[in-house]
């Protein structure tokens, strides 16, 4: 039956009342740059998804359900968009494209994401994904014509739409073997290969519309030239949030605990992605090119959680999306902070970074260190969790290449943090940065040793929804 109950979806509606007032303004000459009170709705919309949260239910015939796993994703990807329309609220690389049009294409990708948090039927989920995923497509090339982001936007769409048509190929043979595509009666199911190989197939096709949203291995190809070509706030967007999206549909997937030739081959993914993004970021110049590999190798440790299962190891891979999206919006805020012009920050452009400001210095530093994975940051927690879901498990050897990883990714995290505190033979030039944005940057760094060091409140909150997941 449709249960429809709009107390639910608050969160929902209140992106619908935003996008509303983001069109009107696209389409008024005098409205169209008074927009900076979007990072205030932004942050508005986390704490109405926070206080909308323990409220269960299933509606619109059973394809749209609300549970504490949704409503944890929801308040993460408001909490998300709030910083990153904060750090565009200046962007300097839009030309004269509309400022309003560029928030109402961010905010309607959000609004796909808000969505694929509570879908649980397969073509709802491809719906979701598209409308989060269309309006990408046309934040990625607005950068001042410049040809890179054209480049990359052509890159993702092309590779974007490859992986969801072969998603969508998948939930066809979902259907031969199950014969529906409701999560709820599929979780119910078995999903091993020689029970139903047709299904386990499909599910696997399924898989691969979300994985290339990870960047992993081997659908990697487009991070790098997207991220740099992107504008330094497009690109924070496009870093984090889609990556959330695709998280939570492969948390629900995994739930199913399908057989173990999809795991395999996932873990077989997750390796060389970890491997192939480190050894790749190990000769970056360009920031945003090296985070870009940084994110395949960074998806590869997210399989870990996925492919351990259970109520732990999918606590452990949603648990990862959010220090994932805080570590990245981090750096990217000192990224954008030090470009002049919205060019693109190379490493060598961080020198004396400590003498010129010392604020971003930390910052930078911190968020290099979460992103390592060094104590007491989130990325260390977050990465202790992921191991142990995948050696408790028996991936051993998957977690041994994620320990020898972590070692590599050092060179290349602390190199930025060496270039930051080596000081030039001539002292750089004092950096001018509003207090506003030396205070959010602090404060996303608290937040970076937060999350390492009081993890256990959002754990637990994430074990307890993910075993409502598990059959």
């Amino acid at each position: 039956m449709l249960n429809f109950n709009p107390q639910l979806i608050i969160p929902e509606l209140y992106m619908v009342g935003l996008l509303c007032i983001l069109f009107v303004q696209s389409i008024s000459d005098k409205l169209k740059d008074k927009i900076h009170w979007v990072p205030y709705a932004a942050f508005a919309g986390a704490f109405i998804a926070l206080f909308s949260s323990g409220q269960s239910d299933i509606m619109f015939y059973n394809s749209y359900k609300i549970d504490g796993l949704s409503q944890f994703f929801k308040f993460v990807i408001f909490l998300g968009l709030a910083i990153c329309s904060a750090n565009a609220i200046r962007n300097r690389s839009l030309g004269k494209a509309n400022h309003a049009d560029y928030f109402f294409f961010m905010f309607m990708s959000s609004f796909g994401l808000l969505l694929l948090s509570s879908t649980v039927e397969l073509f709802t989920i491809y719906i979701s994904l598209e409308l989060a995923s269309y309006s990408l497509y046309i934040l990625l090339p607005l950068r001042n014509n410049d040809p890179r982001a054209v480049e990359g936007a052509i890159k993702y769409a092309l590779f974007g739409a490859v992986a969801t048509a072969i998603g969508l190929y998948g939930i066809s043979y979902i259907i031969a073997g199950h014969h529906t595509t409701y999560i709820h009666e599929l979780a119910t199911m078995g999903w091993s290969f020689s029970e139903n190989p047709m299904a386990l197939v499909g599910l696997g096709m399924f898989l691969l519309a979300f994985v290339y949203k990870l960047a992993l291995f081997p659908f990697h190809f487009w991070a790098a030239d997207v991220y740099q070509g992107a504008s330094n706030e497009t690109a924070a967007f496009a870093a984090t949030l889609p990556k959330l999206g695709a998280i939570v549909i492969l948390v629900r997937l995994m739930a199913f605990a399908p057989g173990v030739e999809v795991k395999t081959l996932l873990a077989i993914f997750a390796a060389l992605s970890m491997t192939i993004g480190n050894l790749a970021a190990l000769n970056q110049k360009d920031i945003k090119r090296l985070l870009g590999y940084s994110s395949v190798s960074h998806a590869g440790f997210i399989m870990l959680g996925l492919v351990a299962g259970g109520s732990y190891g999918l606590a452990a891979a949603s648990y990862y999306g959010l220090v994932y999206m805080i570590m990245n919006l981090t750096i990217f805020w000192v990224i954008t902070k030090l470009s002049d012009s919205g060019r693109n920050v190379y490493v060598s452009d961080l020198r004396g970074l400590y003498k010129s400001s010392p604020i971003m210095a930390f910052v930078l530093a911190v968020a290099a260190f979460a992103l390592v994975g060094l104590p007491p940051t989130a990325g260390f927690t977050g990465k202790l969790f992921l191991l142990n879901s995948a050696w408790g498990e028996g991936f051993y050897w998957l977690v041994i290449v994620a320990a020898l990883n972590t070692a590599l990714a050092i060179y290349y995290y602390l190199n930025l943090v060496r270039h930051a505190y080596t000081l030039d033979e001539v002292v750089p030039a004092k950096i001018i940065i509003s207090p506003a944005g030396k205070s959010i940057a602090l404060a996303l760094a608290l937040g970076v040793l937060y999350l390492g060091i009081l993890p256990h409140n959002i754990f637990s909150l994430l074990v307890r929804a993910s075993s409502y997941l598990t059959f």
